[in-house]
């Protein structure tokens, strides 16, 4: 009989703390899946990718330099068999669709436990599609051709930046700027500013119509 074939997966996340959580969690609960290199911007991620030829890519969606999805344009065409797994703490609807346009096989967020981790990366690795709850149906609107789809894009929603959109989310959820601040690992004084960003941009006065204006368009 022959030996099973080790899951080959490449980590791409600008937090080097949080890839090295989760290279330590795959590597401690299962003996089929190997974490083979991580990187931490787009330019390492790519280079990586076409190096080392993983079978799995567990991607961020949100980085400075451009994200899962700009990871995905530069990467999927030129390597069409390696199949990517967006790994995000957003649960956006914008930001679940983006990256399964581009290409990602999956998404799952950072609230994931780590066995529920391992059985998505070994899934996707398989073929199948892996959603985190409630995240399937953003993708069943949006590429539903019926009344009532959700949309694809919010003009309001795209003047915020992706990190803007992060406080934002977190800020709904009635997280304190501390707490924001050390979910995201930024300092409360870019919390700070990117909450007035927010509220500049969207002609709002005070958290608790952001919060409004957040859950009318999904992001909480």
């Amino acid at each position: 009989m022959s030996e099973k074939r080790l899951v080959r997966v490449y980590l791409v996340d600008d937090h080097s703390m949080f890839r090295a959580g989760v290279r330590a969690e795959l590597d401690t609960l299962t003996d089929d899946i190997e974490v083979i290199g991580e990187a931490g911007t787009v330019g390492e991620a790519v280079a990586g990718i076409g190096h080392l030829r993983p079978d799995v890519v567990l991607l961020d969606v949100h980085m400075p330099d451009g994200g899962g999805a700009e990871v995905l344009r530069q990467a999927r065409k030129a390597y069409p068999e390696v199949v990517f797994l967006a790994l995000s703490v957003s649960d956006a609807a914008e930001d679940v669709i983006a990256v399964i346009r581009a290409g990602a096989r999956g998404y799952v967020t950072k609230t994931i436990s780590s066995q529920e981790l391992v059985t998505a990366v070994l899934r996707v690795a398989e073929g199948d599609a892996v959603f985190s709850p409630r995240l399937a149906g953003f993708v069943l609107d949006a590429f539903a051709d019926r009344p009532g789809a959700a949309p694809i894009s919010d003009p309001e929603l795209d003047l915020l930046t992706p990190r803007e959109r992060d406080v934002l989310r977190l800020l709904a959820r009635g997280y304190a700027y501390k707490e924001i601040a050390s979910e995201l690992f930024i300092s409360v004084k870019t919390v700070e500013t990117h909450v007035s960003s927010v509220l500049r941009k969207t002609q709002l006065s005070n958290r608790y119509e952001l919060s409004r204006w957040a859950s009318d368009r999904r992001l909480v």
